[in-house]
């Protein structure tokens, strides 16, 4: 009997980790199903056809519960991981860094609202599936939730630290149900969301060098492979040493 093929639902595809991520489930035979605020492209970058694309605004908490039941018609009862890894860093002026005293509360919250909540309205909505698939979620955290970073806003590290809270509770709750939650927290990575003057402190780091989006896509797939098995609510650092 064929082994049954694997799905993953993957939000923040598009680019960056994201994009990385599709190629590496892709590679090794997933199905992967994509969720942007943007419809697919016809020169879609990730492979795929629009059956597997769900067009949905993260920052809109109607259209994410929504949501839950178009992807649940697109499974076939079961879940085998979830990968919250969309994620929005508003910035001010010329891409000056937006502390705690100049955020717009209303930005705040939206970036809450994509980074954070996102994640617990598809894990909860999706338990179900996740449950059956006996699946693994992963929450893609970040260095700035845990220490002040020179570009990432307030509003993103307070929601990344919020997502690295999240992520014990839920491995707590979901860990009955035989599904696994865990975090991945990247450093300096090689995608378009870097900012000038990243160069100084790549310099600073132990190895001295960016991070590649395809090494966050592996340490992604390990944590949702039988590889991780018995691996629930930690948090991997994957920035080259950038915390020690």
């Amino acid at each position: 009997m064929a082994e049954r093929q694997k799905t993953l639902l993957l939000t923040g595809a598009s680019r960056g980790i994201g994009h990385a991520t599709v190629r590496r489930f892709n590679r090794e035979g997933w199905r992967v199903i994509t969720c942007s605020r943007h419809a697919i492209p016809e020169e879609c970058p990730w492979g795929g056809t629009g059956k597997d694309h769900v067009q949905l605004d993260l920052s809109d908490p109607a259209d994410t519960i929504n949501a839950v039941g178009v992807i649940q018609e697109k499974l076939d009862g079961k879940l085998d991981a979830l990968v919250n890894n969309a994620g929005v860093s508003p910035k001010g002026p010329n891409g000056s860094r937006l502390n705690t005293l100049n955020t717009d509360l209303m930005d705040w919250g939206k970036v809450f609202h994509v980074n954070f909540f996102a994640s617990v309205v598809l894990a909860r909505g999706l338990k179900d599936e996740l449950a059956a698939a006996k699946g693994a979620v992963v929450n893609v955290t970040s260095i700035a939730g845990s220490r002040v970073h020179p570009f990432a806003g307030a509003a993103y590290a307070t929601s990344k630290a919020a997502l690295a809270a999240l992520t014990r509770e839920m491995a707590h709750d979901f860990g009955p149900m035989g599904v696994r939650v865990n975090a991945i927290a990247p450093g300096e990575v090689e995608t378009s969301i870097l900012s000038p003057g990243t160069d100084k402190i790549v310099r600073k780091l132990p190895l001295q060098r960016l991070g590649q989006p395809e090494e966050v896509a592996a340490a992604i797939y390990f944590l949702c492979s039988p590889e991780s098995s018995y691996i629930s609510g930690a948090e991997i650092e994957v920035n080259g040493a950038q915390h020690v």
